[in-house]
């Protein structure tokens, strides 16, 4: 018996996870008989999903039972959770059944305690774009299953450039594999420089900007990511990220602590960067990056409601640009 529910808001991350699974468990002459994905969204569903992974398979290989979108982690009625406590102990080892989510689950339910008893949960959220060890480790990763090699401050451009989207990352690195060939060296940051669209760097530029006071250089920033259709909340994880940073070090800097106590703090997988992000705050004051946030939030909240995108993203970056005049 093999069961696995995946969670996350990454949802590229998590359908190459499930394509990789897939592809391991059909036999291709025999996947259009054994491979059933069925919209789990109601409780019948569900059942009916449950009902096939008890199926032997035709042919050779092994079943395959997607139940997507499920909401079983967050809500479960009794009847439901005794369908699922009769069924999954009796789920035969030729079928894999993988519930998907993007949703947490609740820990609290009986059916996650249930699940959590037979099932392997693998979670796909996007890595925090302030998290800069998590990223760089993400881009080694996923270069080196494409077989793309990297130096070191490769990777590290590579991981600020792309941020936490996955999805860029695969295209972005599939364009190096290609560009790379045959060679045996690994790509310099000139290189990748060259060749990658670099969204989430032009997010921090528009953060210098405002930091900057700028706002005629971060209104224009501004323009372009929008103009390129980058979701508002994306710019806005990127901008909270990058002045999360600099309160953190401004903060510790007037504290005393040392470049070493700084990189611990922030989990810097290299420690040289707090030399530049001393610079970038040399002419900031702490109040400033202490009022900048609670705004940032406010932005993410409105964009959050549904108010229009490009008018709300403009007003604030004009707040916050003011707020370092």
């Amino acid at each position: 018996m093999q069961i696995y529910l995946f969670w996350g808001e990454d949802d590229f991350a998590m359908a190459q996870a499930v394509t990789s699974l897939r592809q391991t468990v059909l036999d291709p002459n025999w996947a259009s008989f054994n491979y059933d994905k069925i919209i789990a969204d109601s409780a019948g569903s569900v059942v009916e999903g449950l009902d096939r992974a008890l199926t032997p398979p035709f042919g050779t290989g092994s079943r395959f039972v997607w139940l997507a979108n499920t909401t079983v982690t967050q809500q479960c009625s009794p009847e439901l959770l005794a369908q699922f406590e009769r069924t999954l102990p009796v789920i035969p080892p030729t079928t894999v059944l993988l519930l998907t989510s993007v949703k947490k689950p609740d820990s609290r339910l009986k059916s996650t305690k249930l699940l959590k008893e037979s099932a392997e949960f693998r979670e796909f959220s996007p890595i925090p774009p302030w998290n800069d060890k998590e990223l760089a480790q993400r881009v080694r990763q996923v270069a080196g299953e494409m077989n793309v090699k990297l130096t070191a401050t490769a990777i590290e451009l590579l991981a600020e450039s792309i941020g936490s989207d996955t999805r860029q990352l695969y295209s972005e690195l599939e364009k190096l594999l290609l560009f790379a060939g045959n060679r045996s060296q690994p790509l310099n940051p000139e290189e990748v420089a060259a060749l990658v669209h670099c969204h989430a760097q032009n997010t921090f530029q528009l953060a210098d900007a405002i930091r900057e006071g700028n706002t005629s250089a971060a209104l224009d920033l501004l323009a372009g990511l929008t103009g390129r259709s980058e979701p508002g909340l994306r710019i806005v994880a990127g901008l909270t990220g990058k002045f999360r940073i600099w309160l953190w070090v401004k903060a510790m800097i007037q504290a005393g602590d040392r470049d070493d106590k700084i990189a611990q703090a922030l989990d810097l997988g290299n420690p040289k960067r707090v030399y530049y992000f001393r610079q970038e705050v040399k002419n900031a004051s702490l109040e400033k990056l202490q009022k900048s946030l609670p705004l940032l939030l406010e932005l993410e909240a409105s964009l959050k409601r549904g108010r229009e995108e490009i008018s709300t993203l403009q007003t604030k970056v004009i707040e916050l640009s003011s707020l370092f005049r």
